[in-house]
């Protein structure tokens, strides 16, 4: 996985966008005072929805388009001013061109939360599992690279040398072939740090118990059980933090990397170190 560069949290790119972004593109295309209105939730919305970057030039991009849209219909007459509500903002810009994941409505037998990081910041995925009659073969899919497949057979493995202590019915994978997916299939995906995802989610199938949605997770798992660090700590947790996720599992070697978290950000997620 890369070392991640600057990543601004969504607070962090809120303020930024207030205090400069928003007055230099109002001055650059000649809005005066309250000609444009834009309140922290029709900003939030236009950074959520409309933005998808570790920094803020996009954001700053998709402002001065908004301000040149204020700017046309103030100059034809059309209005004074205009407060640029959440709906206002979608009938200037048109549909909200990113749909960020959110936590899973419920628990799900064979369903497990990850978390992946991208040179846009940190995000969560989901890894489905499922198993079906078959010669006891292995399917991975969702445009995965080389080393995420190998994490998903590491599971696989190690789910099948530890049944036992694992509490898998012996004969559960006789005569069955099992299928990993991960979602969002356009989206290339790559690195180990999938590994105890993949482990609970198989499990989770083998065994038929449920995993619960508020809970994500990371590291790379080897074959006797051990879970290595990962890269994009930081990262990774924020993007959890933003889908709704407070609960998180990391390596127990990524402790340190939770003091680049923000004491907020730390004082709203439970940490398992494994």
């Amino acid at each position: 996985e890369q070392t991640p560069g600057v990543v601004f949290r969504i607070e962090e790119k809120l303020e930024i966008a207030k205090r400069y972004l928003l007055p230099r593109q109002e001055k650059e295309n000649g809005l005066r005072e309250k000609e444009l209105i834009l309140g922290d939730k029709g900003l939030l919305s236009l950074i959520q929805e409309y933005t998808r970057e570790a920094g803020v030039r996009q954001i700053e991009r998709e402002l001065g388009k908004l301000a040149r849209k204020v700017a046309r219909k103030i100059a034809a007459g059309e209005t004074q001013s205009i407060k640029a509500t959440k709906k206002i903002i979608r009938e200037l810009m048109g549909r909200p061109r990113v749909h960020p994941e959110r936590m899973a409505l419920v628990d799900t037998v064979g369903v497990a939360t990850g978390m992946f990081y991208t040179p846009m910041g940190g995000d969560i995925m989901f890894v489905e599992v499922s198993t079906m009659s078959g010669k006891g073969g292995l399917v991975l899919t969702g445009q995965l690279g080389d080393v995420m497949k190998e994490s998903g057979r590491a599971a696989l493995s190690f789910a099948k040398s530890n049944h036992q202590q694992l509490g898998i019915p012996a004969d559960s994978l006789k005569g069955k072939e099992i299928h990993i997916h991960v979602p969002a299939g356009a989206v290339p995906k790559d690195g180990p740090s999938a590994g105890i995802t993949m482990a609970t989610a198989l499990i989770s199938t083998l065994c038929g118990h449920k995993v619960r949605k508020d809970i994500a997770m990371t590291g790379e798992l080897t074959l006797t059980g051990r879970v290595l660090p990962i890269g994009g700590v930081k990262e990774k947790l924020l993007g959890a933090v933003r889908a709704g996720i407070h609960t998180i599992i990391i390596p127990k070697a990524n402790e340190v990397d939770l003091e680049d978290l923000k004491e907020e950000v730390r004082k709203k997620i439970t940490v398992h170190l494994v």
